[in-house]
């Protein structure tokens, strides 16, 4: 989704500055004031399963604010208030003190660790495709868009299959960028694009939501190779340089989280299973590539 401006927009927006790195006049730590008035903000895309506003309760769910409000009340924080944003601007919005945490299932990137602190991971997941029905291109992965001279991949803004497709060998020209997954799913619809990228629960949700007989997700699919490796992202929260007692305290908060039966359970509905538990993999590792 999971989920994920990769680069170029997210370092280089307004805002990114190191000085902007806490709110100005703060005067307690991020973790201290929001212990104090029991509250925080965290910063969302409106990406299925990863985070995103329920249309019936209006309430803010999935995988990242479900983890966020489990761990924070561990730590004496018990009001979660969302703060909708694009992905591309989740980092400017952070370090420009929007909100406090991002919670949007953004995947840990040496590019973003210049910029942001991450949690250890929360899950990890793989890539898929939406495609037309009967995939008209026959698209079964990046490579595969790169080789056909026709086709045109849809990507959400700031996210990592961008890059991907940069790495992978598409054009620039070939590369069309949405604002979210919905708009993304839209244009396979529309036929603006001939494929979605994106994570392999970002897709089974937009289809499951979809229920559209227009779209299927691309089978056989192959992982693209990034760095001689199938790419496999990790998904965690972000937090500004300056708040790094916040960042220790919600780290020890999520290691006695993560994996357990509690845990587990909490996710479930959004696709989540063992098979996406994120192992021993920290942020620090793979911070550095």
């Amino acid at each position: 989704m999971v989920g994920a401006a990769l680069l170029a927009a997210a370092l280089l927006a307004p805002g990114c500055s190191e000085r902007n790195d806490a709110p100005a006049g703060q005067t307690l730590s991020t973790l201290k004031r929001a212990q104090q008035s029991g509250s925080i903000r965290v910063g969302y895309a409106n990406e299925a399963p990863y985070a995103y506003l329920e249309s019936a309760s209006r309430k803010l769910t999935g995988e990242a604010p479900e983890i966020a409000r489990a761990v924070l009340a561990e730590m004496g924080i018990g009001e979660v208030e969302g703060v909708l944003t694009e992905f591309g601007s989740l980092i400017p919005g952070l370090k420009a003190g929007r909100f406090d945490i991002i919670a949007a299932g953004m995947y840990i990137l040496p590019e973003r660790c210049k910029e942001i602190v991450f949690s250890n991971p929360t899950y990890s997941v793989g890539e898929a495709f939406i495609v037309a029905s009967g995939n008209p291109l026959g698209l079964n992965g990046y490579e595969s868009a790169a080789r056909h001279a026709e086709a045109r991949l849809g990507v959400v803004a700031g996210t990592v299959e961008r890059e991907y497709a940069r790495q992978t060998g598409i054009p620039e020209a070939r590369v069309v960028v949405f604002p979210d997954a919905p708009s993304a799913l839209d244009g396979v619809i529309a036929g603006r694009v001939d494929a979605y990228a994106a994570t392999s629960l970002t897709v089974n949700n937009l289809l499951a939501r979809a229920q559209s007989s227009r779209v299927e997700r691309a089978a056989p699919f192959f992982e693209p190779i990034i760095a001689g490796k199938p790419a496999r992202g990790y998904g965690a929260f972000g937090f500004r340089k300056a708040d790094e007692d916040l960042v220790a305290a919600f780290n020890s908060a999520l290691a006695r989280f993560i994996g357990t039966p509690r845990h587990l359970e909490l996710v479930k509905p959004f696709g989540f299973t063992n098979a996406e538990l994120p192992g021993p993999a920290t942020a620090t590792e793979l911070c550095r590539g």
